[in-house]
């Protein structure tokens, strides 16, 4: 059964790439965001399974601000600034090779600052979880316009950058994400300050919003919010399938 969104395409394009050595890793700079191209893809089904775990959750939605100290913060729109969901502790978390992380908070860009070919959407979720050590695991959705879902839910009422947060009963985290748990993988940064390396990547296909929501986003973030594609430094994204 074909896969839907940017997994088909690419899947069946990267194929023939799939056979022979990997390519060599760059050790720095490994920059977030990337685009995932055709040549960069490898495909291996034995890497370890993202086991997620995520329940139901009452949310915090909070307008992250980076310029508090400017006369005109409340007005103006930092380019790393966002809206972020933050999630109750235990509520959510995943496992990877027998390491858990647990779910800290979600947030968006406009447009998605992960690229498939030059291909971007209108936004992109970012799972950010933590591990025990403090090691950080990212879960980057692609949204693009079609049947609502939960999403929509979360951005129905965005937080004002000075104002009061936004409270959303029993969020089914789960249902944030796509069915198809397929995932490209690499290893990569924070995409903002202080761009912090050392970040594992997991991208996977997209979730549908509606287009008022899309809208409604990004009518407060009206110059976008999200860090321009670095160089992938001869950096691989390993294709592990999983439905």
């Amino acid at each position: 059964m074909a896969r839907r969104g940017l997994i088909a395409p690419l899947a069946l394009a990267v194929t023939f790439v799939t056979a022979g050595g990997g390519t060599a890793q760059s050790q720095v700079p490994t920059q977030s965001p990337v685009d995932v191209t055709i040549g960069s893809i490898r495909i291996d089904p034995s890497q370890p399974r993202l086991n997620i775990s995520y329940g139901l959750s009452d949310l915090d939605l909070e307008y992250v601000r980076k310029d508090a100290a400017s006369a005109t913060g409340c007005t103006a729109r930092h380019h790393e600034e966002t809206e972020e969901a933050n999630v109750v502790p235990g509520a959510a978390h995943v496992t990877v090779a027998g390491v858990r992380y647990e779910l800290e908070q979600f947030h968006f860009h406009t447009p998605s600052e992960h690229r498939f070919q030059g291909r971007s959407d209108p936004m992109e979720m970012h799972f950010v979880h933590r591990s025990a050590a403090g090691k950080l695991l990212v879960i980057g959705v692609p949204l693009r316009a079609g049947a609502p879902s939960t999403v929509d839910k979360v951005l129905a009422r965005l937080a004002p950058e000075c104002g009061e947060d936004v409270a959303i009963d029993d969020v089914n985290l789960n249902s944030l994400l796509p069915r198809n748990h397929t995932t490209f993988r690499y290893n990569g940064s924070l995409t903002t300050a202080p761009f912090t390396e050392g970040v594992q990547w997991f991208l996977t296909g997209e979730q549908t919003v509606s287009q008022a929501t899309i809208n409604r986003f990004q009518g407060l973030f009206t110059s976008g919010n999200a860090r321009a594609t670095q160089p992938l430094n001869g950096r691989t994204v390993t294709e592990v399938p999983q439905i």
